[in-house]
């Protein structure tokens, strides 16, 4: 089974490591998200308003400080890992984020209004965009759990999660009132952020609770915000439902989100978003390793989907080791041969 499981795999993401092998380490100030350097550098630099710390959410340059801020507080956990703390797992996340502001998935897909649009409120997120919503899970809760967990240790004040301007009821706003509505989701991130667990961590181990909390969160984003998805053009609302498919696939392995291999993996993402013209596997302005990628999300997909999800636990089974997590990396990372 576990054989099997690797096969199937291997031939879904094949075209994946082909493109891979032939790229190099993304350099300099191109390696950190947009807008990196303006953001809040921890939490005291964020507005302070009835003794607490209020954070906008639905403002991209203070959702980033709120990563920024978990990247700084962690960095002394990952210094043995890579300089400049680019060793931090962690980077995937703002990574994630960056690619979605630069490729314009966090603006107004309905353009009802001008939020997120380089001529309208550039750094404004949309409350209709997918991507925004279910990034909230993977940005607004593994904070609120790092914060229970003491990783930013005894605060001066609360914190205060500012409210989008409508659908309210669909996101949490304090670690109380996230602990009431979502206590697994808090709970797996406080697990990842305890900081006895970082003190003498071993990195599989970290990395084994991070994707646990990272898959448990979109897990219970999807669903919520299914009805987000009718914005979006169907080849981009296909592209957004593979992707979640994929960081299952993905998270199984353990895959090291630090730095400089985020940002490899990331340069086969697509680089805008997917209108109703395009068709895969000729998308004019993609390369072709880029329209490969999205043939592989989709395909590995369809067969987890026709399988009953039979394909992933198959998957998850392989990579219940060391040595299966390191084979399902290598994949991943394509340094192993199609």
């Amino acid at each position: 089974f576990r054989i099997r499981a690797l096969l199937v795999v291997t031939l879904a993401l094949s075209p994946v490591t082909a493109a891979a092998r032939s790229e190099n380490d993304v350099p300099g100030e191109d390696a950190y998200p947009p807008l990196w350097d303006l953001a809040p550098e921890n939490l005291l630099d964020f507005p302070v308003k009835d003794n607490k710390i209020v954070i906008s959410a639905w403002n991209y340059r203070e959702r980033l400080g709120v990563y920024k801020s978990l990247l700084n507080a962690s960095a002394k956990y990952f210094g043995a890992f890579g300089p400049q703390n680019s060793g931090n797992i962690l980077w995937g996340l703002p990574l994630q984020h960056g690619w979605q502001f630069r490729t314009g998935r966090l603006a107004d897909p309905s353009g009802v209004t001008s939020c997120g649009y380089e001529n309208g409120e550039h750094l404004c997120q949309s409350i209709r965009s997918w991507w925004s919503c279910m990034n909230y899970y993977l940005a607004i809760i593994p904070f609120l759990g790092a914060v229970e967990a003491g990783l930013f240790g005894q605060l001066p004040y609360e914190i205060e999660i500012l409210p989008p301007e409508e659908q309210t009821d669909d996101f949490c706003y304090s670690v109380k009132d996230c602990w009431s509505r979502m206590p697994k989701l808090m709970d797996d991130w406080k697990a990842f952020f305890e900081v006895n667990n970082f003190s003498s961590f071993k990195l599989d181990d970290a990395l084994g609770l991070m994707w646990k909390a990272h898959t448990t969160s979109i897990a219970y984003a999807l669903p919520k915000f299914q009805d987000r998805l009718k914005y979006l053009s169907d080849p981009e609302a296909n592209f957004g439902k593979d992707w979640a498919n994929a960081v299952d696939f993905i998270a199984a392995t353990h895959f090291r989100t630090d730095l400089p291999t985020t940002n490899n993996f990331q340069a086969f993402l697509p680089q805008r978003m997917l209108v109703e013209e395009d068709v895969l596997p000729s998308i004019s302005d993609f390369s072709p390793q880029q329209n490969k990628v999205l043939v592989s999300l989709r395909a590995l997909h369809k067969a987890n989907k026709l399988s009953g999800g039979l394909l992933l636990k198959l998957w998850q089974k392989a990579m219940s080791t060391e040595a299966g997590r390191e084979i399902g990396r290598k994949l991943i990372e394509g340094l192993t041969s199609s």
